[in-house]
């Protein structure tokens, strides 16, 4: 299986290349089009509860839908239901934690499973859970904006707003904190919840955030500033 983003940055698209009998798991509703070797089924991975834990914990789809070339080599397109940038990261040897929404895809030798985040979490838009892929494969992430990549070596620090971060390396430790000291300058600058990571491994972080997306689009809907 390999995996290539086209029109990298706000409407990008990953061309998956499989093999005969090769296979690519990916998010519910992530299919723009295939190739006629390839063939289509949704299913429950890992049983009942793994996959109602995937949906109500990590906040992906039920089913995964599986898309396996069983006539042939052929390819798929897969994009993400949210204008935005995809990369595709290697997992060997460390796992890649993943925020809620953010998955799209994996090759049969990834698995995908639920990440206890501790309760610091709760406060950040991540939720209490996360997505954990382990194994040997590659994985597909989108964001809402464009992916900016940070590699950070062992022990340097980096901060970044809750609402960026799209994941991360399993090796990097992190803890959830005010963005400034004092409730009069985390309400002046406009930052609150910040999440401070140690490396090593690697950061994806998003250009822009869905939530502050959705308060500058509120003022423009219909309805919304009109008095009863």
């Amino acid at each position: 299986m390999r995996a290539a983003v086209l029109y990298q940055g706000a409407y990008a698209l990953a061309q998956v290349h499989l093999d005969a009998n090769e296979q690519v798991r990916m998010e519910s509703g992530a299919m723009v089009g295939h190739s006629t070797t390839i063939d289509i089924e949704a299913k429950m991975e890992g049983g009942f509860f793994k996959s109602l834990g995937r949906a109500v914990l990590g906040g992906e789809s039920f089913f995964i839908t599986r898309a396996t070339a069983t006539r042939g080599p052929g390819e798929i397109l897969l994009a993400p239901s949210m204008p935005g940038d995809i990369a595709v990261v290697p997992v060997q040897g460390s796992g890649l934690v993943v925020q809620r929404g953010c998955y799209l895809g994996n090759s049969t030798g990834v698995e995908v499973d639920t990440k206890w985040g501790g309760f610091k979490a709760a406060f950040s838009s991540g939720g209490l859970f996360w997505l954990h892929m382990t194994g040997q494969g590659i994985a597909i992430v989108a964001s809402f904006g464009t992916i900016h990549r940070k590699t950070l070596a062992p022990g340097e620090h980096y901060i970044v707003d809750t609402g960026h971060i799209v994941a991360f390396s399993d090796t990097i430790q992190y803890t959830i904190r005010k963005a400034a000291g004092g409730i009069f300058n985390t309400a002046a600058s406009g930052e609150w919840l910040v999440a401070e990571y140690v490396g090593p491994g690697e950061l994806l972080m998003q250009t822009r955030q869905a939530a502050a997306f959705g308060q500058w689009l509120q003022p423009f809907i219909p309805g919304k500033n009109s008095s009863s």
